[in-house]
């Protein structure tokens, strides 16, 4: 006699160990160091860190935004991967955010925004629609088309 699967009561997003999580990503038509250079810049990190004094993206270097979101750099690793604590002023905990560059050709590149410990499947949710709203404000930016004036052929 086979057992039958049991039904899991899991959660979308819910892990074992890390709470909830999220991912999206996108690719976009640049390269890695075009994305890199972006999200390091001032106007990159208000998008996803905030109004923040310059920094030098080193492991361990903290930083507090004025929009209230804080954090560590745990690993750095250019054009390819940042790994951080990160933490916004209404959430309880922090949550590790792992942004990486991902790429096998010069001209594509895709960004990937990775969060766990996440308390709660609202906050996954929230998250989910923030960082695709990040991701869709990096392509506004750093997308241009000689072609169309700069506007996105779709």
């Amino acid at each position: 006699m086979r057992s039958r699967p049991s039904i899991s009561n899991k959660v979308i997003g819910q892990t074992a160990s890390a709470g909830f999580q999220v991912g999206v990503r996108r690719t976009l038509l640049i390269s890695p160091e075009q994305a890199w250079a972006y999200l390091t810049s001032a106007e990159g990190l208000k998008l996803w860190i905030g109004t923040i004094s310059p920094l030098s993206f080193s492991e361990g270097e903290t930083f507090h935004s004025a929009e209230g979101i804080s954090g560590q750099f745990r690993v750095v690793k250019p054009y390819r991967q940042l790994r951080l604590r990160w933490k916004k002023r209404e959430l309880a905990e922090p949550s590790t955010l792992q942004i990486r560059l991902l790429s096998n050709q010069a001209d594509k590149t895709t960004i990937s925004f990775h969060q766990e410990n996440l308390d709660h499947p609202t906050t996954r949710e929230q998250m989910k629609l923030h960082w695709e709203d990040v991701l869709a404000a990096i392509r506004e930016q750093t997308t241009h088309s000689k072609h169309d004036g700069g506007k996105e052929s779709r």
